[in-house]
């Protein structure tokens, strides 16, 4: 009973976590939006955003992925065995700590006011923890190579509508604006 117990507490922490990635990228990109903004909005924004970044990146996400980590570990550890499915999910969660590390270095940047990226380059960042919720999950559910396969045929599939997406939107707000 008690590995159920964990089991929900890692799905749960596993959500948060999410949570904060989609979330923190969004800030960011309004965070970017904002600098092009005359002041004093263009103070005034940012300032509120590097606020709610603080909040959401110590607060939820961070917390949250060290919670999956611990919850994760001993849910490897009760499993005894590493079955071949597995090998790829971890892998797949490994990337998915690297993507947390590269935000925590966007946020560190943005705190101190140093915009590398644009909104554009960011929104299709945004994109990047959907392509390894969609892995993980799928991977999860289904356990199979030959599934894993046509996933990650899928993947390239929903990335390339993804970008196309991306550029449509673009193009559609230059052309409102």
């Amino acid at each position: 009973m008690g590995f159920f117990y964990v089991k929900a507490l890692h799905i749960i922490f596993v959500v948060t976590w999410f949570a904060g990635l989609f979330y923190i990228v969004r800030l960011f990109i309004y965070y970017a939006e904002a600098a092009e903004k005359p002041e004093p909005e263009k103070s005034i924004l940012q300032r509120q955003l590097a606020l709610m970044q603080k909040r959401l990146w110590y607060g939820i996400t961070w917390p949250s992925a060290v919670l999956t980590l611990i919850f994760g570990l001993t849910i490897l550890h009760l499993y005894g065995s590493i079955p071949g499915w597995l090998v790829w999910k971890l892998a797949f969660v490994g990337g998915l700590y690297i993507y947390h590390f590269l935000c925590h270095r966007i946020y560190k940047q943005q705190q101190q006011g140093i915009l590398k990226y644009n909104s554009t380059q960011l929104r299709i960042w945004n994109e990047v923890a959907t392509l390894f919720l969609i892995s993980i999950v799928f991977l999860v559910v289904l356990k199979s190579s030959l599934s894993m396969l046509w996933g990650i045929l899928g993947l390239i599939l929903f990335s390339a509508m993804l970008l196309l997406a991306i550029r449509i939107y673009k193009k559609v707000r230059e052309a409102g604006s």
